[in-house]
């Protein structure tokens, strides 16, 4: 794990040696002062040698000055490092959950990625600055302090070096604790994110159902156990940080107790005994630093730890080792021995065998769970069957790259999506290069265009998040005017006119029949009139194929779909 974090500084290395070595030279000069400090008292003060005494001022301005100017060079593009390492990581976590399959956020909530990008980031980054540069200094500050302490009374620096060795194996002793309390802390953090977030998507529905107290005992629960978590976390820092702020100040009795007995024992001047002082000050600093950069890297590794787990998530779905490309996609589609299920176990489709002609219609029907909206998935290897396979112009789906199948199939999902943009860029979704005219002639055959000029903003109107701003049915026409800027030769029409008033069916109605028109069209509709004047009709049953036809040829069977049709199912 560590190579890979340590990768993430490459990019970037002429921010890292600037700061590392504002870094070491900052720290080198610190390590000076005191033996100025103590030439000054020892040798310079007694002889009242003001001009050495002078010099001797100055040059110590003049190391805390350089010692400042450094500083200030390590903070600032320190942290710059960090926030740009920042940057790559949530890109290549980005770029890496676009890839990953339709299965993985099946069984992951979105609250808990969100968690990922946004705040587990933010604490690596913060990791990734301090690390090398803490580490770096706090080893500088105490080697180059115990030089110095040693070449001016072993005895003393002996008695110096205790304290050290027992504050660095308490660190080490009780970090790992520390790191699985900031672990189970981070869970429940996404666990909060993701209580909120479904009932923010959902106050619709909250305050419909008058179930606000609900969802205040659901958040009060997640709530309450990350408050358990924060707080056992904390009792077990509250002990590290209490025994260590204990060593820390002790720290300074010993070498003032044991100094004053070598003073009496003609064995240690007193400038030696302020130096070794300013040194215990010196080594203080870089000590509390690494107990704070203890806590730090814990949280940091806990939160990269998540950060590599999503990370080495590889996706269902992948391209074949040589795909192929069809110079000119006509459409006919056909499912050979098709058989499907989402975990394994349970099978959604059963050997199932259909065949839809380029350029024609076919509508899919059945009772809810019937497999209708799981076949039009399969169609762009959102999923992957388990047997069988499906074939477009003769040619498996799963020697054809993904980018060429998707850009092929045009989609209107049974709950258009709408970004949280403007119309014109959720239209120009189905062709980001699509000229202005093209997006108009798209809405207008969408019969969206009125509407849309009859807005203040036109084009250019905020639709809200998840098109909130917008009805349905408006909804619907927008998915459908992308896939007309997109113009694909296949299209699917997942269950869009279900819950519409009557005047949006009609218009979403006569859309459909242009759009249409010279291409493939898989519908799925629990309405008769979206399905009666399709080419072919496939009534479907736990999975399998019962019936096909047109429609007059169904109603003469009487069977299932004379049975929907009596009964005003459609």
């Amino acid at each position: 794990m560590l190579k890979k974090f340590i990768q993430y500084y490459k990019p970037h290395k002429g921010l890292l040696i600037l700061s590392l070595g504002a870094a070491v030279i900052g720290s080198a000069i610190t390590v000076f002062i005191p033996v100025i400090t103590r030439g000054l008292l020892n040798d310079h003060l007694p002889e009242e040698n003001m001009r050495a005494i002078s010099i001797s001022v100055a040059v110590l301005f003049a190391m805390v000055t350089a010692a400042s100017i450094l500083a200030y060079i390590r903070v600032k593009w320190g942290h710059i490092l960090g926030v740009r390492m920042e940057t790559d990581m949530r890109a290549d976590i980005f770029r890496h959950i676009q890839k990953l399959s339709f299965n993985y956020f099946d069984n992951v909530k979105t609250g808990h990625i969100m968690s990922r990008i946004s705040n587990d980031l933010n604490q690596i980054a913060e990791i990734a600055h301090h690390a090398p540069e803490d580490l770096l200094i706090s080893a500088i500050v105490i080697i180059g302090a115990f030089i110095m302490m040693f070449s001016f009374n072993p005895v003393l620096a002996g008695a110096a070096l205790i304290p050290l060795i027992v504050i660095v194996s308490w660190g080490i002793l009780y970090g790992g604790m520390m790191r699985k309390g900031f672990r189970r802390v981070r869970r429940k953090i996404a666990d909060i994110n993701s209580s909120v977030e479904n009932s923010v998507q959902g106050i619709r529905e909250v305050k419909a159902f008058a179930n606000e107290p609900e969802e205040i005992e659901k958040f009060h629960s997640v709530n309450y156990s990350f408050k358990t978590a924060k707080e056992r976390m904390y009792g077990i820092m509250s002990i590290f940080f209490s025994f260590m702020t204990f060593l820390t100040e002790s720290y300074f009795l010993v070498v003032i107790c044991v100094g004053v007995f070598l003073i009496k024992a003609d064995q240690l001047t007193a400038g030696d005994l302020v130096a070794f002082i300013l040194y215990v000050h010196l080594i203080l600093k870089p000590i509390q630093r690494l107990v704070n950069f203890s806590e730090q890297l814990q949280r940091g590794f806990a939160c990269f730890e998540r950060f590599i787990e999503i990370m080495e998530i590889e996706p269902d779905i992948v391209d074949c080792d040589n795909p192929v490309e069809l110079r000119d996609v006509q459409g006919h589609i056909q499912f050979e021995g098709l058989s499907f299920s989402y975990d394994g176990k349970n099978y959604v489709l059963k050997d199932l065998d259909l065949t839809i002609p380029a350029n024609k219609t076919a509508a899919l029907v059945g009772e809810s769970g019937a497999g209708k909206s799981t076949i039009v998935s399969l169609v762009p290897r959102f999923y992957e069957p388990q047997n069988g396979r499906i074939t477009i112009d003769g040619v498996d789906i799963m020697k054809l790259k993904r980018k060429f199948l998707r850009e092929n199939i045009g989609i209107v999902q049974q709950s258009a999506f709408l970004f949280d943009a403007t119309i014109r860029e959720n239209i120009m979704y189905g062709r980001l290069d699509a000229s202005e005219e093209e997006i108009i002639e798209a809405a207008r055959k969408a019969n969206i265009l009125k509407y849309i000029q009859s807005l203040p903003d036109g084009f250019d109107t905020m639709v809200g998040e998840r098109g909130v701003k917008l009805s349905g049915g408006q909804k619907q026409r927008l998915s459908i005017a992308r896939v007309f800027l997109k113009d694909p030769p296949i299209f699917i029409f997942d269950e869009a006119t279900s819950a519409l008033d009557s005047e949006s069916e009609a218009l979403i109605q006569s859309s459909l029949e242009l759009l249409s028109k010279d291409r493939t069209t898989i519908v799925i509709a629990h309405r008769l009139s979206t399905v009666r004047d399709a080419d072919k009709i496939i009534v479907l049953k736990d999975g399998r194929k019962i019936e096909e036809g047109s429609h007059e040829e169904l109603i003469a069977q009487e069977g299932q779909y004379h049975s929907f049709y009596t009964m005003n199912v459609l």
